[in-house]
Order: structure tokens, then C-alpha cells, then sequence
């Protein structure tokens, strides 16, 4: 049966246990803004998925649960459907999220004080996920030029010398890229030449605009999946990163055989019974809900870029082909970091991330979330246009 989703609708999450609404006084320090902040959409999620849900919500026994055969296939025909790459479910492990699956392969897969590479402006739990065990963070930097973002390519050679693992995201967050193939390819020879171990972040993977096609790391060549970890998951497609549940795909069985003892040893090793379903269901009902969001959020992009350009052009913002996150340069009003953060919330009534998050000498950046209906959307923006014209 087909499905027409009504993306317009402002759904009330107030009350719903939302960390985006119920976290504003701990985060900016009152309730009294828009949270456009933390990445997830303001929409409800694909009927099947609700559907699936509510099955297992009546049959009333949520004991401990099995993951079926069926789990791990639904993740290998969406990646062989939408990415033509074809993955083995024999080296898939369950994992309660992209972050915590990061976090456990830094841990397992390098030593105190070793060197993690990241790509900076990149979201900040990279930062926390070495950090947090002891590891060092090395910086490569995305370089800007034109409005036009790159890596340096050079210092990422010299840097790939001194590390033990590459932390890559792709598709990028916050900026919204798409790598091509050959970057892929690029990094990862290096990384290989270098022997460090690439984990690549695929979580954006399946909010891809513009025509372009997101290629898998670890699908690039045969050598290069062998010395690859992925980490995928349907959380931020179907909007579901409250379900905790993600795939963590290894390039053999010694290294998958590590981080599934690591998580053993905590006694973290089945889903919930919710997310197993709600998982599955996404993967294999799906596609009808995100086609139709790919648009809808498309619509967001094009209003966010022409309301900039005509109403608010001292901020310039980074229109992404990935992901549903807009990063806007707003180093034209003249502020520092803590400036530009009081005057998104108490002038702007806004609530955004601080560029300095994802990379932190960077001054003049703020996140936005798109993924909310229009109208919030509009709001927001003519907020932010009083606020700016405010400033005379």
C-alpha cells in the first residue's frame, strides 16, 4: 500500500522524553529557543516501523531477546540495494550505536597514548571517542577555498605517519560531504602504506542529495576492505537513534572476534526487544518514507539558501549534499565564539551547535538542523534575520 507522509506536521515532542527539548537549561540555559541543535528529525518515523513496533509492544513479553539470521540480512540487502556493496553477515556484530561501537574500537584497537586522526570540523564525539580512553587527537584539517571545502591532502600524508587509527566520516558532519571514490581511495592507500587501522563512519549514508551516490570505504577496492571497519545504521535515516542499535562491519574475524569480546565481557551483547524490530522493519519497509524525506528536506535546503541570500546575507551558509545539517559561517557579524553563542540564544532565541565543537579553533561557525517541518523552519530563520538586522 502506498504511503503519503505529511512532513508539514509539528508534532509536540515536549513531552515525549525528547533530549533535543527536554535538554535546552542544561544546554543553553533556558527553554525559550528553537532546538536546531542535536541530530535527529522532528518527524515521525515510517508507518511499518511504527507498525512493527506496536506488534511487539502487544504481545506483552519483552524478555531477553535473539537476534534472528533475518537481523543481520535486512543490513546486507539495504547495503547491496542502495550501495551495490555486497557484505558478509559472518563479519557484522550488533552494536548499540555508531559512537559507542567508535568508542569500543579505540579502546580495542590501539594503546594509551597512540594517535587518532581526525577530520576536523568534524562532530565532536570524534574528539570525545579517543580522548576519552587516553589517546591523543591529531588534527587534519578540511581546508576551505571558495566556499569550496577539501582535505589537505599533504598534511594528511605526514600525519597518517605519526597515528594508529583514522577516524574518517563520511558523509561528513557538518559539512555535508559526499566523498568521491578516488579521496576514498586517496586516504585509504595511505592509511595502508602507513598501516593505520581506517574506521569509517557511514551513519549519514542513506541522506544523500543532489544527485550524488555515496560510495561504501570499504567497498573501494578488495585490499581496502581488508584493512577497513565500518559502522553503519538506520538510526538517523528513519529517525530512530532512541532505539540504540547499529553494524559494525569488520574486514575478519580476528578483529570481530575482539570487539565482540570486549562487549561480552560487559554482558552488552543482545538489541532491546524494540530495536531489533524497529531495525529490521526500517531496513526492509522503509524506502517508500525515505524517499519522500529526501525530498521534503531538499525543499529545506533550497528555502534555507535563498532566505539566506536575500534576508540574511552576512551569514553564509554551507548547503550540504549529505546528511540533514547545515553549517553556516557567520564570521561576517564580527563576534568570538562566546559572543556568537549568547547572541543565537538570547537575540536569535535559537538553539544550535557551536562550531568550536567540531573543531576547536575554529571561531565564527554554529550547526543547524534542518530536519524539522517548514514552518518551525521559517520561524527560526526570521528570528535569526530580526536578530542580525538588530545589530544596525
Amino acid at each position: 500500500m502506498n504511503m503519503k507522509y505529511d512532513f508539514d506536521q509539528v508534532i509536540d515532542r515536549s513531552k515525549n522524553r525528547a533530549a533535543k527539548y527536554d535538554e535546552r537549561i542544561k544546554k543553553f540555559g533556558t527553554e525559550d529557543v528553537i532546538p536546531l541543535w542535536v541530530a535527529d528529525m522532528d518527524f515521525r518515523t515510517a508507518q511499518p516501523i511504527i507498525d512493527a513496533c506496536r506488534r511487539k509492544a502487544e504481545e506483552g513479553i519483552w524478555g531477553y531477546t535473539s537476534r534472528p539470521d533475518s537481523y543481520f540480512e535486512a543490513v546486507k540487502n539495504w547495503e547491496k540495494r542502495r550501495n551495490g556493496w555486497d557484505v558478509d553477515p559472518s563479519l557484522m556484530s550488533w552494536s548499540l550505536g555508531v559512537v559507542p561501537a567508535l568508542s569500543a574500537i579505540v579502546k580495542i584497537f590501539s594503546e594509551e597514548n597512540d594517535k587518532v586522526m581526525i577530520q576536523t570540523p568534524v562532530y565532536s564525539e570524534f574528539y570525545d571517542v579517543a580522548e576519552a580512553w587516553g589517546r591523543q587527537v591529531v588534527e587534519n584539517r578540511i581546508v576551505e577555498k571558495d566556499g569550496h571545502w577539501e582535505i589537505d591532502f599533504a598534511d594528511f600524508e605526514k600525519k597518517a605517519k605519526e597515528v594508529k587509527i583514522f577516524l574518517l566520516c563520511s558523509p561528513h558532519n557538518p559539512l555535508g560531504i559526499v566523498w568521491e571514490r578516488a579521496e576514498l581511495e586517496r586516504m585509504a592507500k595511505i592509511c595502508i602504506d602507513n598501516d593505520v587501522l581506517l574506521v569509517s563512519d557511514e551513519i549519514h549514508s542513506d541522506l544523500i542529495f543532489n544527485g550524488k551516490k555515496h560510495t561504501p570505504t570499504a567497498s573501494v577496492s578488495e585490499e581496502i576492505r581488508s584493512k577497513v571497519i565500518s559502522c553503519v545504521s538506520a538510526t538517523k535515516t528513519f529517525n530512530l537513534a532512541g532505539i540504540q542499535a547499529s553494524t559494525t562491519i569488520f574486514p575478519n574475524e580476528e578483529m570481530k572476534a575482539r570487539y565482540d569480546r570486549f562487549w561480552m565481557n560487559m554482558d552488552i551483547h543482545r538489541n532491546n526487544a524494540f530495536s531489533s524490530v524497529a531495525m529490521e522493519a526500517a531496513y526492509n519497509e522503509g524506502e517508500e518514507w525515505l524517499e519522500q524525506l529526501l525530498e521534503y528536506l531538499s525543499g529545506n535546503f533550497a528555502f534555507i539558501k535563498e532566505y539566506f541570500e536575500k534576508q540574511i546575507p552576512l551569514i553564509k551558509p554551507n548547503m550540504p549534499d549529505a546528511t540533514y545539517l547545515v553549517w553556516l559561517d557567520c564570521r561576517e557579524l564580527g563576534m568570538d565564539n562566546e559572543a556568537l553563542r549568547r547572541f543565537m540564544i538570547e537575540k536569535a532565541k535559537l538553539g544550535l551547535n557551536e562550531g568550536n565543537t567540531f573543531g576547536r579553533s575554529l571561531s565564527g561557525y554554529m550547526r543547524l538542523n534542518a530536519a524539522c517541518p517548514r514552518s518551525v523552519l521559517e520561524k527560526a530563520l526570521d528570528q535569526l534575520r530580526d536578530a542580525v538586522d538588530s545589530l544596525g
